[in-house]
């Protein structure tokens, strides 16, 4: 039998300060790896930038919120940011969310909560990034820019800026049970109540 050891970073508070130790975990974890693809979530996409330009060409995927997530018809990422995550030769994927999307509209009608969110919770126990992290890897296989089974760095965060990582066997999300956490880089030791 083989082993392998891998070092995790916890931090002992969640959040953006943890942006650049982050995604410098998520680069030399993918090079050693040999991991074609990062994903990175990036909501104004300060972070996805940050990301695309830390790992230029073309290695980086930035996922983003649906337009209309937080207000109808308004799309949340900054169009600087857009323009330097792609001067980078990064990609912008932008799509609704694998874990809450009709779900949530049932939610908000009708005050039950659906699977896709329950399972979101359920992630939620490991911490907010990793929920993100698994999300964000469903997402980019479903839009075909990752190959379900591939290995991925996924990076996420609690609130703003990053704080997790992960490698992640991807899956598309009608099969979500097929999609394997295989190593978590880092993430916080304690986590923002609600």
């Amino acid at each position: 039998m083989t082993t392998l050891e891998a070092f995790c970073t916890y931090y002992s508070e969640a959040g953006s300060a943890n942006t650049v130790p982050t995604l410098e975990i998520a680069r030399r974890r993918a090079d050693e790896l040999g991991i074609e693809h990062v994903l990175v979530a990036s909501t104004t996409g300060e972070t996805g930038a940050m990301a695309a330009e830390a790992m230029p060409g073309g290695r980086v995927i930035v996922v983003s919120h649906s337009a209309g997530f937080a207000a109808p018809n308004q799309q949340e990422m900054e169009e600087a940011y857009r323009v330097r995550i792609e001067a980078a030769g990064s990609r912008v994927l932008t799509c609704q969310h694998a874990l809450g999307g009709v779900g949530r509209a049932v939610r908000r009608k009708l005050g039950s909560y659906q699977i896709d969110e329950i399972i979101a919770f359920t992630l939620r126990l490991l911490g907010d990034g990793l929920k993100v992290a698994c999300e964000i890897s469903l997402m980019a296989t479903d839009a075909g820019l990752v190959r379900s089974g591939e290995e991925v760095i996924a990076v996420g965060g609690t609130g703003h800026g990053a704080d997790t990582a992960a490698v992640i066997r991807a899956a598309n999300a009608q099969d979500l049970f097929d999609l394997r956490v295989l190593e978590i880089l880092c993430k916080p030791r304690s986590q923002r109540r609600p």
